[in-house]
């Protein structure tokens, strides 16, 4: 894939130099953190005073499989009514919910009782992540830094993971089993109360239209619903990982390394995180997912049969490497399928895809290893991705957005809410048709189209655009091409 790339592309530097980042950047470092450690101190914990992989990871996807539900509900009310009137009232219930979970694992409580407190301790979790990447485009728009925006918070979405589950174990296993937990709640509290005081980097608030069309709702892209897939087999390579990883490590009596091979695999996804974000790439998004997710459902084959640690440790990292290309590239493809009005929501909807696969692979990979072994947690991870790369292949024309909310107004809500039934079932061949149409009629209109140019370069004959078009017309054109 690195033969794709050219070099004139924004990078990190000019990223970083946006007015009023820094402000949002180091807070929502901060509270995202416990977004990495929650699964893990979870399961630490309830195996600890359980003695069960099964019922630890039953709690741990229940908390998941909330956060999931609810993160999209979340997303859409920040949209509505703005981030710091969501996240003030989620801080304040999700540490209390810890705070009780941390009391009745301690108190060897019924499973029942775990699970009913692991509900709204999921369901009020921070979506920090979502909300700094929506105000990356709200402060960006259509720059061409946002594929490079979508690579730092990848990156930084990764840096947590390598910090987080290295954290919690190290504080869990040397210190106390609940001391995950506690460090867990005290940096949602402090980090995310600081970053909800930001209020002039916050995007702007979308209330209800005043000529009464309805609001847009991010589940009714069918892109969106095509990249759900993929991040919940992403999500399951996280759990099965975890709870595999974990359950590994006490198999063979070293449980202190779980925390150094998890850190591997997290830092193999930071890792190319950071180069793809470096890269300007020619090859169009939809094929940059569909080869990024083909090579990540081919890397945790081997997994299952590996039982060297240090053969672990660089399988894992190979994993690790193949998961950021293909995280970066959904959620580029959100600024270009979902309108402005809705992005907040759409972010969550894909950030709870991954809690939802990650809570599914935990209990999964948590009910093989008890009964079968640590090794077979590890299918997990293949079975999640291998589903979700058919489920890419067969709907892989959902991931081209429509021309006209590309060149018409992508921050339009009515124009998104009214699509019909025929825009569900767009083909690829009927939007380079509407890119080709929307690109005659400017050359028509505009004499001074450099058509002979575009002729001897052959783009005009592939996507019928030209040097007079519209930009967001042309640069359509361009990924239709290479997609």
């Amino acid at each position: 894939m690195a033969s794709a790339v050219k070099h004139s592309r924004p990078g990190y530097g000019q990223l970083l130099r946006t007015p009023g980042a820094w402000t949002f950047l180091l807070p929502g470092f901060l509270a995202r953190q416990p977004f990495a450690m929650l699964t893990i101190g979870i399961v630490l914990l309830v195996q600890s005073t359980t003695g069960s992989y099964g019922t630890a990871g039953a709690v741990s996807a229940t908390t998941g499989v909330a956060m999931a539900l609810f993160a999209p509900q979340s997303g859409k009310l920040a949209d509505r009514f703005g981030q710091r009137a969501v996240l003030i009232p989620g801080i304040l219930v999700h540490t209390a919910g810890v705070a009780a979970l941390i009391v009745l694992a301690l108190a060897h409580a019924p499973l029942w009782a775990l699970l009913a407190v692991a509900v709204p301790t999921g369901a009020s979790t921070p979506q920090v992540g979502p909300m700094v990447r929506a105000r990356w485009a709200s402060r960006l728009g259509g720059s061409p830094l946002m594929p490079t925006a979508a690579a730092f918070e990848s990156v930084t979405d990764e840096f947590t993971f390598v910090v987080g589950p290295v954290l919690a174990t190290a504080l869990c296993t040397g210190i106390h089993p609940a001391a995950g937990l506690i460090a867990e709640a005290a940096l949602t509290l402090a980090g995310g109360l600081l970053f909800a005081s930001q209020r002039r980097t916050q995007p702007p608030v979308h209330r209800a239209q005043a000529d009464d069309r309805p609001r847009v709702s991010a589940l009714s892209v069918p892109g969106v619903r095509v990249l759900i897939v993929a991040f919940l087999g992403i999500g399951a390579v996280f759990g099965g990982m975890q709870v595999s990883l974990t359950a590994f490590t006490q198999s063979i009596g070293q449980p202190g390394i779980n925390g150094l091979l998890y850190g591997i695999f997290a830092g193999g996804n930071m890792l190319a995180g950071i180069a793809c974000g470096a890269l300007a790439w020619k090859v169009g998004p939809r094929r940059r997912l569909l080869v990024a997710y083909g090579l990540l459902a081919l890397a945790t084959t081997p997994l299952w049969a590996v039982t060297a640690v240090p053969l672990l440790g660089a399988v894992g990292l190979v994993v690790g490497l193949c998961i950021a290309p293909a995280l970066i590239t959904g959620y580029t493809l959100v600024e270009s399928l979902v309108p402005a009005a809705a992005r907040t929501e759409a972010f969550t909807w894909l950030t709870g895809a991954v809690a939802l696969g990650q809570a599914a692979a935990a209990t999964s990979a948590g009910q093989l290893t008890d009964r079968f072994g640590p090794s077979s947690g590890f299918l997990v991870p293949l079975a999640g991705t291998a589903l979700a790369l058919v489920v890419l292949l067969a709907l892989r024309a959902h991931l081209l957005p429509r021309t006209s909310s590309v060149v018409a107004g992508s921050d339009l809500p009515g124009r998104a809410a009214g699509k019909d039934s025929a825009t569900e079932t767009e083909t690829e061949t009927d939007v380079q048709a509407d890119v080709e149409a929307e690109a005659d009629s400017a050359r028509d209109s505009d004499s001074d189209s450099d058509t002979d140019s575009a002729t001897e370069n052959g783009m005009a004959a592939e996507t019928g655009t030209t040097a007079e078009t519209g930009p967001a017309v042309e640069d359509r054109g361009r990924e239709l091409a290479n997609a």
